[in-house]
């Protein structure tokens, strides 16, 4: 591990072996009853002979037959290229890629759901290449709330059809926050603390509420893997949170433009 000063005194440049060994101090930090923010890790490039090169890592991975297919197309797309494969037994195949570290970022999740939690990955650096173009980057949005208040049911349940939320109903939110995670590709500034209008007599509308879903738990390696780069994960004793880096939703268009 490695720490770097910058020019802003309260922000510092964390340099480590890969996410999980950030996940892990961080983690420690947290549990000191420290408070942080982090930004998307980066890989750190070298210049050889004028030319930018990126770390490189042959990865090995064993999984179930019946996720080859899935775990070679993720790979490919992260600009992973197949170098050995071999079958295990009736129903495991090991296959070993060559993949730069770029495109490992964010990988792990994928990995665990497309095997199932069966598959068993490692990776030992390989070499430098030039970098390539054209890296898988998040495919959805963010859902990010406009406002301070306290989630209701009422809104949650609104937002369910937009895709998938991080929070419960009853929590504090703050304008920046992310709520979950958008079924499309944009970003959507949702109210997550609307409440039904009511009347003096009876609410207006039924109550057709048949509960909510069970949100997505963001633990602070998968917070860390899903985040794009205007965004932070703020981590605290009790929290792990995923906000946006510029909170307010006017300066957020200011800087877009």
């Amino acid at each position: 591990l490695r720490i770097e000063e910058t020019e802003t005194p309260e922000v510092f440049f964390l340099k480590a072996r890969g996410e999980l060994q950030i996940s892990i101090v961080m983690e420690n930090l947290r549990r000191d009853g420290g408070e942080c923010m982090l930004a998307r890790p980066k890989v750190i490039t070298k210049t050889i002979d004028g030319v930018e090169h990126d770390p490189v890592e042959r990865v090995v991975v064993d999984v179930p037959d019946f996720s080859v297919g899935g775990v070679t197309e993720k790979l490919s797309l992260r600009k992973g290229r197949m170098v050995n494969m071999n079958t295990i037994g009736s129903n495991r195949v090991r296959i070993e890629f060559s993949v730069p570290t770029r495109g490992l970022l964010g990988y792990r999740s994928t990995f665990l759901t497309d095997t199932k939690g069966e598959g068993i990955m490692s990776s030992y650096f390989e070499g430098w290449e030039p970098v390539k173009a054209g890296f898988l980057v998040r495919q959805n949005g963010a859902l990010i709330a406009d406002r301070n208040g306290k989630t209701t049911e009422y809104a949650l349940h609104g937002l369910e059809d937009r895709g998938r939320l991080f929070v419960r109903e009853g929590e504090e939110v703050y304008e920046g926050m992310v709520v979950g995670e958008n079924a499309r590709p944009d970003d959507l500034i949702c109210n997550p603390t609307k409440r039904k209008a009511l009347t003096n007599h009876r609410a207006a509308g039924k109550d057709q509420f048949v509960g909510l879903d069970v949100p997505r738990k963001m633990t602070l390696d998968a917070a860390l893997e899903w985040i794009a780069p205007d965004e932070l994960v703020e981590v605290t004793p009790k929290s792990i949170r995923v906000r946006k880096a510029v909170l307010g939703t006017e300066d957020r268009k200011r800087e877009a433009k």
